[in-house]
């Protein structure tokens, strides 16, 4: 199941970990909500901009505004601006926007920091009355002036969000990140907000145009490990060790020209970029005995390249076949299940699931498989008991074992429990004993040593993992996060994620985890290259928004700091 795979999770929300705000990563999997931190109390900084003068939120006190001939022309220009903000604060917009007009044209025009005001306030009398145009024109008009004035920033940000210019308002905001040192909470939802609608944007576009992209071996491998009961892959398992199904040696299920059979060599010799091909020619036939085969099979691997769209079509063809397969249907209505889920689309995920747990009450990838989408919608006690299910049904299937371990562990770590937080720890002395094979076991292993800061055992047993399994890319880059979360040592890290890619050049993790390295450390292009690198290896337009936010990020902050020439403190120097 594609949602299982390996993701960051460093506590924070995702498009910070793309800005250089210093601080270290931590690994972990995609099934787990990202939360903000609190910020830290906010230290006294030293003012770069002169101070402005308080809009509509400040209550002034305002001259004799009738007799002006006396004054100055800056001292005219005030006396309307206080006129001007009597009227908004008494909910007199048209008239307090007429005070504004005249405080402008009566400013002089040396006189940036208050003209610059006047302009605010006029945006912040037209916000009030929905007349997101003209916010937009006096923001912009306040920041030519001052290209620092937070509220006219923050201000234009929303009026582009309404306008639906997400990447100004993007920009706009990150600008208040910076200036404010990312200690304002408010600032950063906005954020997080403006993000991720303009990375489901994005992503939508990008996998219109998406040309398929089949996996690293290793991925596939991986995906077909998570499912114990997957009715090919155990086939092809059993013809490995000697052990045929019968069933495929019945009258006219056995010529050996046979497309769906030639693709069932592929799949066991690993040859996985022609098997889509040879169950094309399967289903040319339209007597073909391996109709459901050859279809669940297609459906699988055009999940695999992320070609959402077919996978659907074939399985939903398979769930509608009378008589198919019970173990053919129920596999096909766990992975229906699973896209629909990719797109968001829960009530039609959980109903695919439900079906599957009753037609085969006895199947464990079933409740594993669940269990994710229960985390994922934050069902953190249903995901626990489909796991623990999963492992009554089926104590040999290793990953679902570890998996209810992790589970366990965060809760009662979340909630504080030490005796249930020492109870799992001892299922995970098991199940290092149980599954020795299992990279997965030592993996989350370590990261729950990780999170209780033992980093050196924690290490030990990414080193053992590797040893099981040398040419895993992903345990590299989780390895090197725990390197630059315990050392800080940015050449280690980077060195593991190098090897991790020379192993599979399609290792989207890695792509993914350097890029943030590089934006970290200020170097943004080539942060943004990687993201690039690492957008159209996404399976699922899900993965492919969350690449999308991050990219987004590092542009935006790219653009503030060419522009304004403000340097923002990276890893190295924390």
């Amino acid at each position: 199941m594609a949602l299982s795979k390996v993701q960051d999770d460093t506590g924070l929300p995702k498009w910070k970990v793309a800005l250089a705000v210093g601080g270290t990563l931590a690994a972990g999997y995609a099934m787990y909500y990202f939360i903000f931190k609190q910020p830290s109390e906010k230290q006294e900084k030293k003012k770069t901009i002169p101070k402005q003068t308080s809009d509509e939120t400040e209550s002034l006190a305002s001259p004799n505004t009738e007799d002006t001939a006396h004054l100055s022309p800056l001292e005219r220009a005030q006396s309307y601006k206080n006129k001007g903000n009597k009227y908004f604060k008494g909910g007199k917009y048209k008239e307090a926007i007429k005070c504004y007009d005249d405080a402008i044209e009566a400013c002089p025009p040396e006189s940036k920091a208050d003209l610059s005001t006047f302009y605010q306030n006029r945006a912040a009398a037209y916000e009030q009355q929905k007349n997101w145009e003209c916010v937009l024109r006096d923001c912009t008009a306040a920041l030519e002036l001052n290209e620092r004035y937070v509220k006219a920033l923050q201000r234009r940000a929303k009026a582009c969000e309404v306008l639906k210019d997400l990447e100004q308002a993007l920009e706009d905001l990150t600008a208040v990140c910076i200036i404010e040192s990312f200690q304002n909470q408010a600032t950063l939802v906005n954020v997080d907000r403006v993000l991720k609608e303009l990375g489901r944007i994005h992503a939508k576009e990008a996998m219109e145009k998406r040309e398929p992209i089949m996996p690293s071996n290793h991925f596939i491998k991986t995906f077909f490990e998570s499912f114990a009961e997957d009715p090919i892959f155990n086939s092809v398992d059993k013809e490995k060790e000697g052990d045929v199904d019968e069933t495929e040696n019945q009258p006219g299920k056995n010529a050996t020209n046979n497309g769906y059979m030639k693709a069932k060599k592929h799949l066991q010799d690993g040859n996985y970029g022609s098997i889509i091909e040879c169950c094309q020619n399967e289903l040319a036939n339209p007597l073909t005995p391996y109709k459901v085969e050859s279809l669940l099979l297609r459906a699988t691997l055009y999940q695999l390249r992320g070609e959402s769209k077919k996978a659907m079509d074939d399985l939903t063809a398979l769930i509608n076949i009378e008589n198919s397969p019970l173990k053919m249907k129920v596999n096909a209505l766990v992975k229906r299940g699973s896209l629909f889920m990719q797109h968001e689309k829960v009530d039609d995920s959980l109903r695919d699931f439900d079906k599957a747990a009753l037609l085969d009450p006895l199947n464990s990838d079933v409740f594993h498989h669940r269990g994710q989408i229960h985390l994922l919608i934050g069902k953190v006690d249903a995901a626990m008991s489909d796991f623990k299910k999963a492992v009554e049904l089926n104590s040999n299937f290793p990953i679902a074992f570890v998996q209810r371990c992790y589970t366990d562990y965060r809760y009662a770590y979340q909630l504080g429990d030490k005796a249930k937080v020492e109870e799992v720890m001892k299922k995970f002395d098991e199940a290092l004993k149980n599954f020795p094979k299992c990279v997965e076991c030592y993996v989350l292993y370590a990261q729950v040593l990780c999170d209780q800061g033992e980093h050196e055992r924690a290490d030990s047993y990414y080193v053992k993992a590797l040893e099981v399994e040398p040419d895993n890319p992903t345990t590299l880059v989780h390895r090197a996060l725990l390197i630059l979360q315990w050392k800080g040592d940015l050449a280690q890290a980077r060195s593991y994620i190098t090897q991790a890619l020379e192993i599979d050049d399609k290792c989207e993790l890695a792509y993914e985890n350097l890029a943030t390295i590089e934006v970290q450390t200020g170097n943004l292009k080539r942060g943004v290259e990687l993201f690039d690198k690492a957008i159209p290896l996404a399976k699922t337009e899900m993965e492919m928004a969350h690449l999308f936010s991050l990219r987004d990020a590092a542009v935006a902050q790219l653009k503030i700091v060419e522009k304004m020439g403000i340097n923002i403190p990276n890893l190295g120097s924390l």
